[in-house]
């Protein structure tokens, strides 16, 4: 029976997420430390979560070219969010944790709807 779990498991689709919010960080950074305090315990458990998981990312010496970023990431904190693996929005810095919603929540709104990238809105003729 826990053969079968671990088959079904494995073959399961695996839920794809259009939308990601990576943070690019920096040991011994003290805003990205300021981030984890405020942001990061409850960010998952948010509709802004729900929409963008959060990845982190390890800032290394001279920046990153990660793939799909419009600009390199030179700066940590950095938030990136990405849509279907290409960048859409970018907030550099933190700044408490009003100014960071405030700014995740326009990139968000920003985003078109799942509807209008699936193909499947209804007609309005």
């Amino acid at each position: 029976m826990a053969l079968l779990g671990l088959i079904l498991t494995s073959v399961a689709p695996v839920s794809a997420t259009a939308a990601e919010l990576v943070m690019f960080t920096r040991d011994g950074c003290p805003w990205c430390a300021r981030f984890e305090r405020e942001v990061a315990p409850a960010y998952h458990r948010t509709e802004e979560g729900q929409r963008a998981p959060l990845r982190r990312v390890e800032l290394k010496a001279g920046g990153s070219n990660l793939a799909g970023l419009a600009a390199p990431v030179i700066a940590a904190p950095t938030f990136v969010l990405f849509e279907d693996g290409h960048e859409t929005g970018r907030i550099t810095g933190y700044q408490g944790d009003d100014a960071f919603w405030g700014l995740l929540g326009k990139m968000l709104a920003d985003m078109p709807s799942p509807i209008h990238r699936s193909g499947t809105a209804a007609r309005l003729d």
